[in-house]
């Protein structure tokens, strides 16, 4: 009878614990009802307020009025318009003048200077058969000449039997003086 009597007061605890956890989870599960229930009517707030909004100044812009329109239009229009030859500009816009075309400026080369940039490189090394301002004695028969002969061989070219010079060192961009005053240069280093 004990045995019996222990086996149901057992269950009757495990009843109690049971009702104890089923009564807690209906308590968490109503809980969180409400919140959600809570939250669900504040959307809906919010949703009916944005709708009554959106009702409200949806007659102030919409997309047929000119006024609408006319705003579009003047948020995409270009920043600038581009005239093509013979089209003319309109009065309301500002007119540029062309700038006139720049002029290269006129820079004279020295004499070391026309050496160093066109004579080195045949007159350095001797290709060809120039004479190069260390070896003093082939500039002798040279010098000889007289520099108008020098000149007019630098200026328009030469062909000899020891060598060919081409017309102004092969460098066409440079002017009388400069091609002079590279050949004083030359038979003032080779003459000392």
């Amino acid at each position: 009878m004990r045995a019996t009597r222990t086996l149901a007061g057992l269950q009757s605890k495990e009843h109690f614990l049971r009702s104890r956890i089923l009564n807690r989870d209906q308590k968490f599960f109503d809980m969180y009802s409400l919140v959600i229930g809570v939250l669900a009517l504040f959307a809906l707030g919010i949703y009916v307020g944005v709708s009554k909004l959106s009702n409200m100044t949806q007659g102030i812009y919409t997309t047929d009025t000119a006024e609408y329109q006319a705003a579009i239009a003047d948020r995409i229009r270009p920043v600038g318009q581009v005239y093509l030859p013979g089209e003319e500009a309109s009065a309301g816009h500002p007119q540029v003048a062309a700038a006139s075309p720049a002029q290269p400026v006129a820079t004279v080369l020295s004499g070391p200077q026309v050496y160093n940039e066109a004579c080195l490189m045949c007159h350095g090394t001797g290709i060809g058969g120039a004479p190069t301002l260390e070896n003093k004695e082939s500039w002798v028969p040279r010098i000889a000449q007289g520099n108008d002969t020098l000149y007019l061989h630098a200026l328009e070219g030469f062909a000899g039997q020891s060598g060919f010079m081409p017309p102004r060192g092969a460098r066409m961009d440079l002017s009388d003086d400069e091609v002079k005053s590279a050949v004083d240069y030359m038979v003032g280093q080779a003459g000392n």
